[in-house]
């Protein structure tokens, strides 16, 4: 019904007496055009609360879902999502997943960031954490907790995430390159655990597992750029944790990386320096992980053969991992020592298992020329055969006076009894020569077993009848001899005396002696002037001599 409008005119003189004063009223139309101005406002905000709705639908982010252990540190509505320590996010709810092992936070993120939830995106709760020796999370103690993201790689978008319980080491996008490393046991290593090169810190321990068959570790270590080009295909890494000393004969050894390494532990690498460096190491390529320097820079060769060596004394001393020794050159290691009774002949002895590698008994280089190395022959049965033949032999020797340390030593004995090779035998059997010790203390048996032989005691007696005529003859020599010796003494000084005073100066014997000898020179000098008279005037031989004319 349209709207209407009542008028009331002004009230007219009724002539009619006892008439009601009312006003006429007239009855007017509204206009349409200003029934459609009221509803305007109410339009205009419908239409600008449509317009910020679509416009909070185009700028809302999308909605994604972390799944955690645990939900320490995680509040719906105050936790935020940051990545490189900008919000990104917020935390809209917490709730525990179906089958109650964990919880599931809901976050919904600004839509700049829609771009990085790809498949291999990680999250993680940043929180006060020690590990490595290092801390980090500090920031969260007045704070609070977030969580931490790490944008991946891969083209594949993701709404559902599996959060990290550890938070990663380093960011994807941090240049440098992972390496796989064996071990056998972690050490004192951790996640975040420095990497050294050269005593300088160049990576860290990113993860590791426990292997499958529960025989050792495998550890991943992030190796920083530009220092993973010095990984190469040879490189050998060991544990440097702690302090490493040795005892050899070159005296006391110590080697440490760093006060660092000492304290929290670490790894370190390096290449031979005897070697070519080879390629650049690829990502993910699997090294093994070495218990210390000494063993990672042993020579590692590629040809290895096993044998047994039997001794019949003892191998106190002797460990496994003992060096096999030629002439003063490292060419091989004992691998095992065992005990073995012989039914036949009644007696034990100690096999020792050795294994040598056949391309340290030839040269690097032939003729100028770099070789590859490689077996000494081409028929090493015979070969060996041959040495057997001229005396070589495995002889134990003491490696250190001190700590009594032994080496199994290998060499040329020509004595050595005759022996052969056994070849059916697994492995096969080289034959021995008893050690240094060992000889010297058969010799020492021969010796005693001799000696006792001789007859001390009839020799004692030979030597008590002989002292009793030596003490007769002597008793004899002081009765008879000694009287006459005195004597011929007494004589004999007294000539001597006489002598001493005839060799005085004042004596008569030198004052007659020097007036002889003055004499005898005035002889000489008329002897000479005759013969010089006669050599001028030889006929006064005949004639005599003649006066001088006037």
């Amino acid at each position: 019904m349209p709207w209407r409008r009542i008028v009331a005119n002004p009230p007219e003189q009724n002539d009619e007496p006892g008439s009601p004063d009312f006003p006429e009223v007239a009855v007017t139309q509204r206009s349409r055009w200003r029934l459609q101005l009221v509803w305007l406002v109410p339009l205009v905000a419908v239409l600008i609360g449509g317009w910020l709705a679509v416009q909070a639908i185009l700028q809302k982010g999308p909605t994604i879902t972390i799944s955690f252990n645990t939900g320490e540190g995680i509040e719906a509505g105050k936790t935020k999502i940051k990545y490189k320590d900008v919000d990104i996010g917020v935390v809209k709810s917490v709730a525990l997943s179906k089958d109650h092992r964990g919880v599931i936070a809901s976050a919904e993120l600004a839509k700049d960031a829609t771009d990085l939830l790809v498949d291999d995106t990680r999250f993680w709760v940043v929180r006060p954490r020690i590990s490595g020796g290092t801390v980090s999370g500090l920031g969260t103690l007045l704070s609070g907790s977030y969580i931490g993201t790490d944008v991946g790689t891969q083209a594949k978008a993701r709404r559902d995430f599996v959060g990290l319980e550890i938070p990663p080491v380093f960011a994807k996008d941090v240049p440098g390159r992972e390496y796989v490393l064996k071990s056998e046991d972690m050490g004192s290593l951790d996640i975040g655990t420095p990497v050294f090169f050269r005593r300088l810190q160049v990576g860290q321990i990113s993860s590791y597992t426990m292997d499958p068959d529960g025989n050792g570790v495998t550890l991943r270590v992030f190796i920083n750029a530009p220092y993973d080009k010095y990984v190469h295909d040879n490189t050998r890494f060991w544990h440097a944790s702690g302090v490493d000393v040795s005892l050899d004969t070159g005296g006391v050894k110590v080697n440490t990386q760093s006060m660092v390494a000492i304290l929290i532990g670490g790894v370190a690498f390096q290449s031979p320096d005897d070697g070519e460096s080879g390629p650049q190491a690829e990502a993910n390529a699997q090294f093994d992980l070495f218990r210390d320097r000494a063993e990672a820079m042993k020579r590692h060769d590629k040809i290895a053969e096993t044998f047994v060596l039997s001794f019949k004394e003892s191998v106190r001393g002797l460990t496994i991992g003992a060096p096999v020794d030629f002439r003063g050159i490292v060419v091989g290691e004992v691998t095992g020592i065992y005990t073995r009774f012989d039914r036949e002949k009644k007696e034990f002895s100690i096999p020792v298992e050795v294994r040598l590698y056949p391309e340290r008994f030839t040269s690097r280089y032939e003729s100028g020329v770099k070789g590859k190395g490689g077996r000494i022959t081409d028929n090493p049965h015979a070969l060996a055969i041959w040495l057997v033949e001229h005396g070589f032999r495995g002889q134990l020797r003491t490696g250190n006076l001190l700590t009594g340390q032994l080496y199994v030593a290998l060499d040329f004995f020509p004595a050595a009894p005759k022996a052969t090779v056994d070849w059916d035998a697994k492995p096969p059997e080289l034959p021995t020569v008893p050690g240094g010790l060992q000889s010297l203390q058969d010799s020492i048996t021969s010796l005693v077993a001799k000696l006792n032989k001789v007859p001390f005691e009839g020799i004692g007696k030979d030597v008590r009848v002989t002292l009793q005529n030596v003490d007769k003859l002597l008793k004899t020599l002081d009765a008879e001899v000694a009287p006459e010796a005195r004597a011929a003494i007494v004589s004999a000084r007294t000539a001597l005396d006489s002598a001493n005073t005839a060799m005085q100066p004042d004596s008569a014997l030198l004052q007659s002696t020097a007036d002889t000898m003055r004499e005898l020179s005035r002889t000489a000098a008329s002897l000479r002037a005759l013969a010089d008279y006669l050599e001028r005037h030889p006929e006064a031989l005949i004639r005599g001599k003649t006066e001088d004319k006037k």
